[in-house]
């Protein structure tokens, strides 16, 4: 079963309006987009990310077998210590991206809504002689956000992942309206979604399709550990980042403000001077209306695009930043 069988209870709030996908399930915003947005860059409120995929893995071996699965090494990983990793097609390109932290006992991972069935085959077509157990608890947990500079103490006895944005928190699902009631106010994807374009954190299924390779989006530095031993897909990863550059970049996008409506995810990326009938020479990932810079995107682009070029992300301009080196 994916987690968007599962409709939050919070999308009962007052002014819950409801997410389309691939967030359907939680709520998009509760009425006000900007006030949440400030509200999480204070370290207030918390984002319902219940319809994320909630997966576990117990037994003796589950971190020397997973560390054999994924692009990060986790063969030591401590308890408590927050972590993120991809599985890799044999060809190198992503097809999961997993957010993981241990707990002396159990190791917990989220991913995106909608991918559990795929894991879950994959990790048990993996098992051969390991003591591990592999387990979809997404029926029976919920995943929040508290952002970075929170208060809000994790529930006794709950399992959390603190980064350098938050924590996520892995939350009994039963107890999410009494947490929300607590520790409100809720804020939707929305805002979340934004925060995320603003740090340049790429997304699986937003920021990828079924090319992408870890370099072209930034995951070298954060999801992938470059002297570890073989996983599926490594040699890709050490032949691309030994002897030559990814095919595509990454790159953030300022979006012109006078336009009413903003670019959406796989509109095409032009050259400005080339105009709205120009070669195609990317793709918009995520774009967001931000309550400081305004609307901004995210946008994968082809490696050779001169990183001081206007672009047009659909037909609104559009000035780049780089995150991924050309």
């Amino acid at each position: 079963m994916s987690s968007s069988s599962h409709a939050s209870p919070l999308l009962s709030l007052p002014g819950a309006v409801a997410a389309e996908p691939p967030d359907a399930g939680v709520a998009a915003h509760y009425g006000d987009l900007f006030r949440e947005q400030r509200a999480l860059s204070r370290g207030e409120g918390f984002v319902d990310l219940s319809h994320r995929a909630v997966v576990t893995v117990t037994g003796g071996d589950r971190l020397a077998w997973l560390h054999l699965l994924l692009t990060q090494h986790v063969a030591e990983l401590p308890p408590g210590h927050a972590t993120e990793a991809l599985i890799l097609s044999p060809k190198g390109h992503v097809e999961h991206a997993l957010y993981l932290v241990d707990d002396g006992t159990t190791t917990w991972m989220h991913t995106e809504p909608g991918s559990t069935k795929a894991l879950l085959g994959y990790l048990e077509s993996m098992r051969f002689f390991y003591r591990v157990e592999v387990a979809d608890r997404t029926a029976d947990f919920a995943v929040v956000l508290l952002p970075a500079g929170s208060i809000v103490p994790v529930p006794a006895g709950a399992v959390a992942r603190e980064t350098a944005e938050g924590r996520e928190v892995f939350l009994p699902r039963a107890e999410l309206p009494a947490f929300a009631e607590a520790n409100g106010p809720a804020a939707g994807v929305l805002a979340a979604e934004a925060l995320r374009v603003e740090h340049h954190r790429p997304r699986l299924g937003r920021e990828t399709d079924h090319r992408t390779i870890p370099h072209e989006v930034g995951w070298l530095e954060s999801a992938v550990h470059l002297d570890k031993g073989c996983y599926r897909g490594q040699e890709t990863v050490a032949r691309v980042h030994n002897l030559g550059k990814p095919p595509r970049r990454l790159v953030f996008l300022h979006l012109d403000g006078s336009e009413v409506t903003i670019p959406e995810h796989g509109d095409p990326v032009r050259l400005a001077a080339d105009g709205p009938e120009g070669r195609q020479l990317g793709f918009v990932t995520t774009s967001a209306r931000h309550h400081e810079l305004g609307p901004i995107a995210l946008a994968l682009v082809k490696r050779n695009v001169p990183v001081d070029a206007p672009l047009l992300a659909g037909t609104t301009p559009a000035a780049q930043e780089t995150i991924v080196e050309p």
